[in-house]
């Protein structure tokens, strides 16, 4: 038997003056998709800005639906469009946020396991790490580098793969 431990790096910001005029940019950008949030049952609207390597800026925002689950997270609105409608343009760096009115959120909201595993697929088919910023308005920032940092036991099965 063998005990392992895995460590995660990530970096932490207190505001969003503190960031690079980029990923500044990017989180702002993830402010403004949630606007096209449709979240009338949770209330709890979610954004995301994808940057891509060509420079656009894809975004998506949460999709609910009164017929649970058939609704849809911000991250996989967005990364879904990017593999259908530009599948060759790497993916640098995505700005996730989030907001409600029934209650003030304190610290970063980061993203489901099914968000991270579908990531972690783009990852992969890109061979290229994707950076990833969680935004709490008027809060922190918390940076990470790779989708491994955030789900080191991706679901990778190589035997599905010709």
């Amino acid at each position: 038997m063998q005990k392992r431990n895995i460590s995660i790096c990530f970096d932490e910001y207190n505001s969003i003056d503190e960031l690079t005029s980029q990923d500044k940019i990017l989180c702002i950008e993830a402010k403004k998709a949630m606007s096209n949030s449709h979240s009338p049952y949770s209330g709890f609207r979610v954004g995301v800005a994808v940057q891509l390597e060509s420079g656009r800026i894809v975004y998506g925002s949460n999709q609910e639906n009164v017929a649970y689950p058939s609704g849809l997270c911000a991250e996989r609105v967005a990364l879904f469009m990017i593999g259908t409608t530009y599948p060759d343009d790497k993916i640098v760096s995505m700005a996730i946020t989030a907001q409600t009115d029934h209650f003030l959120i304190k610290e970063p909201v980061t993203s489901c396991g099914a968000c991270l595993q579908v990531m972690a697929e783009y990852e992969k088919k890109q061979s290229h790490p994707i950076n990833v910023l969680f935004y709490c308005l008027n809060g922190a920032i918390i940076r990470t580098t790779g989708i491994k940092t955030l789900l080191p036991f991706a679901f990778e099965e190589t035997r599905l793969q010709k």
